[in-house]
Parts: C-alpha cells; structure tokens; sequence
C-alpha cells in the first residue's frame, strides 16, 4: 500500500519517508513516529493500517540525520544501537523531521500525530511545539523530562500498567502536571501495540486503536 519518499526538513536536510494513503479521499493526514527501531516493517504496518482507515500517512526516519536507513530488530542487541541512534540525535533536529513529514501531509487536511516509545515522546512535544491539530501519545516516558511544555492541542495517552520502562511514578507526574489529557491504562507492558514484540497484548492494541481513531474522528474530520 505505501511507498518510500523524500522529505525535505527546513534546515535543508533531507531524509527518508515511508507513506500510505487511502484509495479514496484522506480523513486527514497523520504522522508516524517511530520506535528506536527505525522505519522498520512494524513501523510501515502501522501507516498502512491507518491508511486502510482512511488516512494518509507518512513515518519520517528520523535517524537518517545520523544513519540512513536503519531497520532494527526487537532484541537486546536491536535495543542498544537503538537507545545509541537516540542519544546522538539528542532533542533538537528531528522536531523539524517530523513538521517536514506534517507539511508534506497538509493538502490532505487536518495532520495529527501519533508515536510509540521514544516516537510517543516526541508526539507530546509536536503537540507541545507545533501546530499539528492533536496527538496521540504511546508510552511516551520521556514527557516528565519536559516540566515546561504543555500541550498546544488535543492530545491522548496510552500507557501500559505494567510497563517496567514507565514505572506508576511517571504516569503519576505526568497525570498530576497535565490534568486535562486523557490517560488511558491497559493490563499490558510495554509495546503492547506491536505485534513483533513478546509484550504485545491484542485486547489493549485494539481497544487503544479504537480509541485512536475516535480521537482522530473528533479532531482530524
């Protein structure tokens, strides 16, 4: 269904793109923030299923600003250079990937977000520092490092109870410091939306898609 294209960030680098659009008319558009694993399959599964619900879509590969082309596995050794790609990009470059990926889905509407893990905080700081319409954040751990930002749109999270990466702590900060955004918990850990993972949990999947896409309904229609 999707097709790899080239983004163009304002500061003139270029980077790769992974996007699905729908066969009839986009709902709105959507951008994918991936994992530390890159752009990988589960990744592209993930714009085409929105896709496939009338979205188009695009999941900017925001470590091309360091490695091109990077498709990690969900083992240890997947999670290390992962969590390494991460800390060498730092918080900075890839906010201006993911406006590039939103700009080049603003003739379809209406553009949200949404990210999982490390992509899950970065969608809460594309709804804190852009003007996307709304995002939906996934297990974001990273948003208590971030006291002075709030939210500048709709935005929803979905985290799991038993997340050993996101300890009750975290989801206490974060639910404490931003009162007014839906937080959503499922009977699962983490990555339970990813079904190339040990830890995914189908019910809590699809009951945070749904959820999801009623989101979207509201605030991309």
């Amino acid at each position: 269904m999707g097709h790899t294209i080239t983004l163009q960030a304002a500061d003139g680098h270029t980077l790769a793109g992974y996007r699905a659009d729908p066969t009839g008319p986009a709902k709105g558009g959507i951008v994918v923030i991936q994992e530390v694993f890159g752009v990988n399959p589960h990744i592209r599964d993930v714009c085409d299923r929105f896709a496939g619900h009338g979205f188009s879509a695009i999941a900017p590969a925001l470590f091309d600003r360091v490695e091109r082309g990077v498709e990690l596995d969900y083992d240890e050794a997947g999670v290390a250079r992962g969590r390494e790609l991460a800390a060498a990009i730092g918080w900075d470059h890839p906010m201006t990937d993911i406006w590039a990926a939103a700009m080049a889905l603003h003739p379809q509407g209406k553009v949200g977000t949404v990210g999982y893990c490390w992509g899950g905080s970065w969608s809460w700081l594309a709804a804190c520092r852009t003007d996307v319409a709304c995002a939906v954040v996934y297990y974001g751990r990273h948003i208590p490092e971030f006291p002075d930002d709030a939210p500048r749109c709709p935005a929803i999270i979905h985290f799991g109870e038993s997340d050993d990466l996101i300890p009750e702590e975290n989801r206490d900060t974060v639910k404490a410091r931003y009162p007014d955004v839906p937080m959503h918990l499922y009977p699962a850990g983490h990555g339970f939306n990813c079904d190339r993972r040990a830890s995914f949990h189908p019910a809590s999947a699809a009951l945070a898609l749904t959820r999801t896409l009623e989101f979207y309904a509201r605030h991309l229609g």
